[in-house]
């Protein structure tokens, strides 16, 4: 053997310093096939298009950034470092993250817009409107089947019912949601009734949320007269309507907070404390004016008879005064009393729906227990048809598969030649021999 000869241990490690020397990090386009997902938390799968593939491993500290779970057949591009696994000799792709395809066109798009919409001035501050301190009535524009249109109800029955609602209904995505979105902003803006617009969608991908990207739907918000608060997707997901709004919120839900603040507790609290400090200014002014009373009668007590009649005007203005403060004082407590009534009359009534939710309640948990035990029988259905089908099973009664050098399984006598390597496996172990000739029946 020559002394320059190396192991395939020694040959494979340069060959893989050599490919992660020379190969910088790339962005590399493809589909996914054959994902499987280890033990450990790793991703193993190939990236393919329709003239080639590779295999490729992202590892769980990597996998576990992403915002996305990637499926079989998704088209994505992956940030990836060219590697050999040396044990094996296998090219592979290290993945460093990975985006849907696509995406970096859309965050591209997005940054140009951003800067285009600054520019002109869409998103200063000093464009902002302020909110209204006790809103009453307002307009949510979404979808109506939205997740988050029962966010944004659920929390203003719970911290203000006195607010009343109107719903502009639209698509919230789609090539046709720009264009309604901009339009039930203008078509809210024609009422004359609405203190504040909350335009609100639930979380999805960069996708789902562009229609609150668009131009059209940026300068429709910077153009309306009402105040706006946007609360589209969560709290990770900013969009061009955020940057516009005269108020971001991080959830539609924070949305219907912001708007119902303060709540009904905090303005019925606010009242009493109102009506209190009125109570003390009321009596501190009959203070005064009794002490005004007793200083004017202190200078009137040297002629005996001018005394006794100022003592007379004295004592009735005393009383009228005193009558005076009394029906103000009375005339404040009954608007209090009354506007008190009012704020308990708005509550809501929620015996009704509680039973309601408990009914649907045991309903829902009834018809779960029905669907886990038919699902359960699919399951052990189809656990029984894949122990047939295990190929383990197949050789145990007697079956043999044959493999070529390269690995890969011979169906038919007519792929190989005579002197060709292969391997015969059985249930117990397998048979490595060479051909001596084939025949064809």
């Amino acid at each position: 053997m020559s002394t320059d000869s190396l192991s395939v241990s020694e040959f494979n490690t340069r060959v893989a310093q050599l490919i992660e020397r020379q190969i910088p990090l790339l962005w590399v386009k493809g589909e996914i096939s054959n994902l499987t997902s280890a033990a450990s938390g790793h991703w193993y799968f190939s990236l393919k298009d329709d003239k080639a593939q590779v295999r490729a491993v992202m590892f769980r500290h990597k996998n576990s950034l992403l915002s996305f779970q990637p499926r079989e057949g998704d088209a994505v591009e992956a940030h990836v470092l060219a590697s050999l696994y040396a044990p094996r000799g296998d090219f592979q792709l290290s993945v460093e993250t990975m985006r849907r395809a696509g995406q970096g066109n859309l965050h591209e798009r997005f940054l140009q817009l951003k800067d285009e919409l600054q520019r002109q001035g869409l998103f200063d501050a000093a464009h902002k409107k302020a909110l209204p301190s006790f809103a009453h009535h307002i307009g949510i524009i979404t979808s109506p089947q939205a997740a988050a249109l029962r966010d944004v109800c659920h929390t203003l029955e719970r911290r203000a019912p006195h607010i009343s609602i109107l719903l502009y209904p639209t698509l919230v995505q789609g090539k046709q949601a720009p264009r309604q979105i901009a339009s039930a902003i203008q078509k809210a803006n024609q009422n004359k009734v609405l203190d504040a617009i909350l335009i609100v969608r639930g979380g999805g991908s960069i996708e789902d949320l562009w229609a609150f990207n668009e131009p059209e739907v940026a300068h429709a918000i910077f153009q309306s007269r009402i105040p706006t608060i946007s609360g589209i997707g969560h709290e990770t997901d900013t969009s061009i309507a955020d940057y516009v709004a005269d108020i971001r919120a991080a959830t539609p839900t924070a949305a219907a907070e912001i708007i119902s603040t303060p709540s009904q507790e905090a303005l019925l609290h606010h009242i009493e404390q109102q009506q209190n400090h009125l109570n003390r200014a009321m009596m501190s002014r009959m203070h005064d004016k009794e002490q005004q009373l007793d200083h004017i009668m202190l200078r009137l007590l040297t002629p005996a008879q001018r005394l006794q009649n100022k003592q007379q005007t004295l004592n009735e203005l005393r009383t009228r005064l005193k009558h005076s403060m009394l029906r103000q004082f009375e005339r404040t407590s009954t608007a209090v009393v009354q506007m008190s009534q009012r704020w308990q009359r708005a509550r809501p009534n929620l015996s009704k729906p509680i039973s309601q939710l408990q009914r649907s309640n045991n309903q829902l948990c009834h018809a779960v227990s029905r669907h886990l035990v038919l699902q359960e029988q699919k399951l052990n259905h189809r656990i029984s048809h894949l122990k047939q089908l295990n190929p383990d099973n197949v050789l145990a009664r007697g079956y043999t598969y044959v493999r070529a050098q390269d690995g890969t399984i011979v169906y038919n006598a007519a792929s190989l030649q005579s002197g060709d390597g292969i391997t015969i496996q059985f249930a117990d172990g397998r048979v490595i021999s060479t051909v001596n000739h084939t025949e064809s029946p």
